[in-house]
């Protein structure tokens, strides 16, 4: 069975996301691992590094940015559903293409549109931290703001395609079939 154009595009664009969620996740367990390392040489023994504590952050930070789309791929993000899950799956892919053509995608444009100058700048001066010992690319990791608006606005223009298909899809099937009244 061929994939429609339609489906090639949200399926390229959900596996991409879905393979750097994979990715990122490891990030998770070592900063779990570096943040115990950490604890243990600054209590156990009176030893600290600026550029240890300050690798937390940029993995943390990296968690959450990059994997943001990952989040709204799977329909895990903050939704106030007090009305949202009782609509019937029509009107929940109404809801949803709403919200990703006047808020996500516009939201996502503005981010990357105002962080680019920030982020070019940060690059021009290879900006590093501003603690002694610190790490020195801070311009990397600002650099997650504009690939997070990127990949959330690529994100965005799947969940319209795939809700904009299940409206088409809900109308054919909203007609009886032949015997159904």
């Amino acid at each position: 069975m061929e994939m429609r154009p339609v489906e090639s595009a949200f399926h390229f664009i959900d596996t991409l996301n879905d393979v750097l969620c994979k990715w990122i996740s490891w990030f998770t367990l070592l900063m779990v691992i570096t943040m115990l390392l950490i604890v243990v040489l600054r209590y156990g023994f009176d030893i600290g590094w600026i550029a240890m504590q300050e690798s937390v952050m940029y993995l943390h930070a990296t968690v959450f940015l990059l994997g943001s789309a990952h989040t709204l791929r799977v329909n895990e993000h903050v939704r106030v559903d007090i009305f949202y899950r009782r609509f019937s799956p029509a009107k929940q892919a109404k809801v949803n293409l709403f919200g990703s053509v006047a808020f996500l995608l516009p939201v996502n444009i503005f981010i990357f549109i105002i962080s680019y100058d920030y982020v070019m700048f940060s690059w021009s001066m290879l900006e590093d931290s501003r603690e002694a010992g610190g790490i020195p690319a801070v311009f990397i990791l600002k650099s997650l703001i504009l690939v997070f608006a990127a990949i959330m606005v690529a994100q965005g223009i799947s969940e319209i395609l795939k809700n904009a298909l299940a409206l088409c899809n809900c109308k054919d099937s909203d007609q009886p079939q032949q015997g159904e009244q």
